[in-house]
């Protein structure tokens, strides 16, 4: 099977399905929906926007990313990733700035998997990954905190930024509500608990019902998703946002990050799934249909979406196998948006938040943070700790961007450590005659080897190489170098100059294919001449003593 061909999986699973897999796919979705919708009402609520365009992203996005996506088992719809992302853009530029953004970050990932980039995610450093996840991880918590404590903010207040976030709790302390913490922290206990219970039914679901009743027949005075949003309960309807080009160029780089993060992630979950199936994913036909999902999504009311790891796992341990599955799960949400929609208004806030700090604490892969700490190079572990702090005390965006930069920054100091210029030593036999034995060298000739890659970080070692005044030829021996850059080739034209003024040849030993490329391109090779380079290094010395000769 051809893992990166562009045809969706669930027309190559349909060739060999079974009346008893389809079977397990239904019952393997309808419990993946159950787990997937108070998860969507809370990723809803932590992105600014209300309930129900959670189960719009869960439905439209799971069902096309289920339908024409690469991996046979992906469970696709909200994630806390985007969490944040979504409540700024809202914030700053409406929920027509968020739909404009989503769908431009559609069309990038359609255009990412036609144009086969789904393998360059594997150059995204994992230091990175870790980072701003944590740092979203975070974010979320932090987020959560004035719901969770029942906590009133003035009219006014901005919270956009985790800083502003922080502030406005301080400075709203005294609106502690001290029932709210007590409907939140049962809930929490029993998001923690339940699990060791059992795992047929979902934590999340027990904890809703929990924070139902208690709040209902106690009367307590805690918050309620209805007291804050109009709960909808009508299926998700077409709408164009308004287009223009002010608004494009305004969505872009907002459409941009949604796009590179939900590759990121949903290619992410498509390898921990093929991990646990022991299958392969098709990462481009994933990012088309990413690229599709969010588009859709976007069009009729809803926000980003990606591949969801949890709701993934969820479905392999059911028995799900085809996207079947998924678009089940999809359908079965339907259901529950026009049947159970109106009892959502039920739910306390102290339980939204419970649950998010749960996915939040999932989510933050606390033990591989602290592993990468004690045992990872200094220069990951700067990068590390550079993309979790920018990503909780500015964004995501600026955090990828620095983050980025400075592992390539220290990938290329660390590479430009391991390259270098080593001249050989010379022996006199009468002064040492212990010496180690040595290969035979005229005194006009000198010998140099390099090793590691030659690039613009690594080139100035070129400069080292020096000769003396009865130096006609020099060696150099390249056999270490895999690879050469423009910046090294002008290096060694520079040091050839350097040579031909006080006329002394220059002879080069295995030089591997991507150099002699390199050297050939640009014309060196004719410049120094094809006999001046010869295979291994005791030819080259042979043919030295005839140029001295």
């Amino acid at each position: 099977m051809n893992k990166d061909k562009l045809k969706p999986m669930l027309f190559s699973n349909l060739k060999h399905y079974s009346a008893k897999q389809f079977s397990t796919d239904v019952i393997s979705g309808i419990i993946v929906a159950i787990i997937a919708l108070p998860l969507s009402i809370a990723l809803a609520l932590a992105s600014g926007v209300g309930p129900e365009e959670g189960l719009y992203t869960a439905i439209v996005a799971g069902f096309i990313i289920s339908f024409l996506g690469g991996s046979r088992v992906q469970i696709a719809g909200p994630t806390a990733a985007f969490a944040t992302i979504v409540a700024g853009i809202i914030a700053k530029n409406g929920m027509d700035g968020m739909m404009m953004a989503t769908i431009v970050a559609g069309v990038i990932l359609v255009l990412m998997g036609l144009l086969r980039l789904g393998g360059l995610i594997k150059f995204i450093p994992y230091t990175i990954t870790t980072g701003f996840t944590a740092g979203i991880a975070v974010t979320i918590a932090i987020g959560q905190l004035k719901d969770f404590l029942g906590l009133s903010y003035p009219a006014g207040t901005v919270t956009i930024e985790t800083t502003d976030k922080i502030k406005a709790i301080f400075l709203n302390i005294s609106t502690f509500n001290p029932y709210a913490l007590l409907v939140g922290g049962i809930c929490l206990i029993i998001l923690i608990v339940w699990p060791k219970v059992t795992e047929k039914v979902p934590g999340s679901l027990i904890a809703v019902i929990a924070g139902i009743l208690i709040v209902k027949f106690a009367n307590l005075p805690v918050n309620t998703i209805g007291d804050l949003y109009t709960i909808n309960s009508k299926l998700p309807t077409f709408h164009m946002p308004h287009f223009s080009m002010a608004s494009l160029s305004a969505a872009l780089p907002d459409g941009f990050t949604i796009a590179i993060l939900a590759a990121i992630e949903s290619l992410l979950s498509c390898v921990v799934a093929d991990s646990m199936i022991n299958s392969h994913h098709r990462s481009n036909m994933e990012l088309i249909a990413q690229g599709l999902g969010n588009m859709g999504s976007a069009l009729f009311g809803g926000i980003p979406a990606t591949g969801a790891i949890a709701r993934t796992a969820a479905n392999i341990k059911n028995g799900g196998r085809t996207p079947v599955a998924g678009m089940v799960h999809s359908l079965v949400l339907v259901l529950v948006l026009i049947v159970l929609m109106p009892y959502a208004a039920l739910i306390p806030m102290p339980t939204i938040a419970a649950i998010l700090f749960m996915v939040a604490y999932n989510m933050c892969q606390h033990r591989t943070f602290i592993h990468l700490c004690k045992t990872a190079p200094k220069s990951d572990i700067i990068v590390l700790v550079t993309t979790f702090a920018l990503t909780v005390i500015f964004d995501l965006v600026i955090a990828i961007e620095i983050g980025m930069l400075f592992a390539v920054l220290l990938f290329m100091k660390r590479m430009s450590e391991e390259s270098g210029v080593v001249g050989w030593k010379y022996y006199d036999p009468d002064e040492d005659p212990d010496g180690p034995s040595l290969k035979p060298i005229p005194p006009q000739v000198r010998v140099y080897e390099i090793y590691g890659p030659m690039f613009f970080g690594s080139s100035g070692q070129i400069d080292t190489m020096n000769f003396r005044d009865e130096t006609q030829v020099i060696i150099i021996r390249m056999r270490g170098v895999p690879a050469l850059d423009a910046t090294a080739m002008h290096s060694l034209e520079q040091f050839h100059d350097r040579c031909k003024e006080r006329d002394i040849r220059l002879v080069f030993s295995h030089v591997n294919e991507q150099p002699m490329h390199t050297m050939q391109k640009d014309g060196f090779v004719d410049k120094i001449g094809e006999d001046n380079f010869r295979p291994h290094i005791d030819d080259a010395i042979s043919w030295a003593e005839k140029l001295i000769k």
